[in-house]
């Protein structure tokens, strides 16, 4: 198991992949089609993007959630 400390940094590692993954795939998709380098070209999409995605993550999500606090009221 993962020690609790590194939870932010697994949250982000398994979001940014997953997103990165979806967005990638519709993009790759949008742009070549069912082609029959799809898998090949999917692929080299994702690893790229989450290659980007993954820091992006670990930088932004503390200002995002700080963010999403301030929009929602708190329980009384």
């Amino acid at each position: 198991m993962i020690p609790p400390r590194f939870a932010p940094v697994a949250f982000a590692f398994l979001l940014s992949g997953i997103m990165s993954l979806l967005v990638s795939g519709v993009a790759t998709f949008r742009a070549a089609g069912l082609a029959p380098d799809f898998p090949a070209l999917w692929g080299g999409a994702w690893l790229s993007s989450w290659a980007l995605a993954f820091p992006i993550v670990l930088v932004v999500a503390p200002a995002v959630r700080r963010l999403v606090e301030r929009m929602t009221r708190k329980p009384a």
